[in-house]
């Protein structure tokens, strides 16, 4: 392991790797509960994926109420995914299903767009693949580049408000109305309560900085709605009960090499559309990388190491094997049957308790892999209990808009568009898209036109053009 991994150059220990492994899957365990819920929601719980007596009101089904080949095939990307990581770049990051483009892929892509799940997996798998080809070809930096920070802000906090809707609405808080739009749910229903109580316990967690609070919420939640329905007899809460709490694994079949090219380019949306979702998945995919990237980066200089002696080849230094590691992770995940993998930011968690190799890495990939026998478990947890997740993370990234300058209104205009389209048209896609004519159009009536970036022109052409087919 030394030898390997470098602990020493990297002033670490085999025991710090080990304590900080297992806190970054602490923090980011939900997305084992969450990611199927909300994949679920894209017809991903069909009698083709789980098996006979589907019920609709939960994950749990079949004679041995198991999540499913979603729930298994979140598990193994992550564990490939992050062991690439590890041991390729050597650099303590975990890598799993993204929050935000999986309602993405779910609210938008199938249910808005009606590209069927299968499809909508093809567009994860082009995805991928264009990520790795930028990244090899040092596009990718380029078109970070190219991004006005003021739109990288933007379009994090917008997607913060929009998975924030999305567990709004699963929690009861808002529901829809035919006068206002929508308007505040009712707090008799048994589910939203104990979405009330799981938020406000887990937003107490997160005050008191105690790790794994999000995960903490949502079995807490689990319990006491299943204490409720067993043992108070309360109605409507449709909490599925396994017979046991540890099996083999589900089968991936039903997921694994479903996606279909033949979907997607039937789909009625028409081409300009979908290469537009691709863009989107894509530069969504960048931002949130070299977000997390440079945002532990400038805390621990576990890139920028002056230290650090450049390897010869095409991926000299950690951070360019650690862009590439990442690039590959969303390709494997529509292979397995789930939306895009990419680095979690809740792997600063485990950089915080001294997590500086791939070795930390491989320990979260291990305790990922041992997950995939406590399915049934995972099978318990209602939408209600992790609504209150998508809550968490969606105030945790809306918080990048503070760092846009709105006094300044030609910065104002395209962030602020950026930022509320996502959520009034419950599309990621048309957020970015708005916010980029907006910028380009502002900088050209301004006299500012040189100052704009070519690959900022060729998007907001296309997403000009994406449009005006669409009337």
């Amino acid at each position: 392991m030394e030898n390997f991994f470098k602990l020493k150059e990297n002033k670490t220990t085999v025991k710090t790797e080990i304590i900080a492994g297992i806190t970054t899957f602490i923090t980011m365990a939900y997305i084992l509960f969450v990611n199927p819920s909300i994949l679920s929601q894209a017809g991903m719980n069909e009698k083709s994926l789980f098996g006979s007596d589907v019920v609709k009101a939960g994950l749990s089904i079949g004679n041995d109420k198991v999540i499913g080949a979603v729930f298994v095939a979140t598990i193994i990307s992550a564990v490939i995914a992050t062991l690439i990581m590890g041991l390729f770049a050597n650099v303590p990051f975990a890598q799993a299903a993204g929050m935000g483009m999986n309602a993405f892929f779910t609210f938008y892509v199938v249910l808005t767009a009606k590209i069927s799940w299968q499809g909508a997996l093809a567009i994860v798998f082009i995805c991928g693949i264009i990520n790795i080809l930028i990244t090899l070809t040092k596009v990718r930096i380029m078109i970070v580049d190219a991004i006005p920070e003021s739109l990288k802000k933007a379009t994090g906090a917008g997607i913060g408000l929009f998975i924030a809707l999305i567990g709004l609405k699963e929690a009861g808080f808002v529901v829809s109305s035919p006068e206002t739009l929508v308007q505040f749910g009712n707090l008799k229903n048994p589910q939203t309560l104990l979405a009330l109580f799981g938020l406000m316990l887990t937003v107490v967690l997160m005050i008191k900085r105690v790790k794994g609070s999000i995960l903490i919420g949502i079995i807490a939640t689990t319990v006491l709605g299943v204490i409720a329905q067993v043992s108070l007899g309360v109605k409507g809460l449709n909490i599925f009960i396994p017979d046991k709490l540890v099996s083999a694994p589900p089968s991936l079949s039903p997921t694994f090499l479903k996606l279909s090219f033949n979907d997607l380019f039937s789909a009625k949306i028409g081409l300009l559309s979908i290469i537009t979702i691709i863009i989107s998945f894509s530069l969504v995919d960048t931002f949130d990388t070299i977000g997390t990237f440079i945002g532990t980066t400038s805390k621990t200089h576990i890139f920028d190491d002056p230290n650090e002696v450049p390897k010869k080849g095409r991926f000299p230094r950690k951070i360019d094997r650690a862009l590439f590691a990442d690039a590959i992770a969303t390709s494997i995940g529509s292979l397995l049957g789930t939306s895009n993998v990419t680095t979690y930011v809740e792997s600063l968690a485990g950089i915080s308790e001294g997590g500086r190799t791939g070795l930390t890495s491989v320990v979260t990939a291990i305790c990922f892999l041992l997950c995939l026998f406590i399915s049934p478990i995972a099978g318990i947890v209602p939408a209600f209990a992790t609504a209150p997740a998508l809550i968490i993370v969606g105030i945790l990234m809306i918080s990048s808009i503070m760092e846009v300058n709105f006094e300044d209104f030609e910065e104002a205009v395209p962030a602020f568009f950026t930022l509320v389209m996502m959520p009034f048209t419950y599309s990621i896609a048309n957020g970015i898209a708005v916010g980029f004519i907006f910028y380009t159009l502002i900088k050209i009536v301004t006299g500012k036109a040189s100052k704009v970036h070519p690959i900022m022109y060729i998007f907001t052409a296309l997403f000009i053009l994406k449009f005006a087919m669409a009337l």
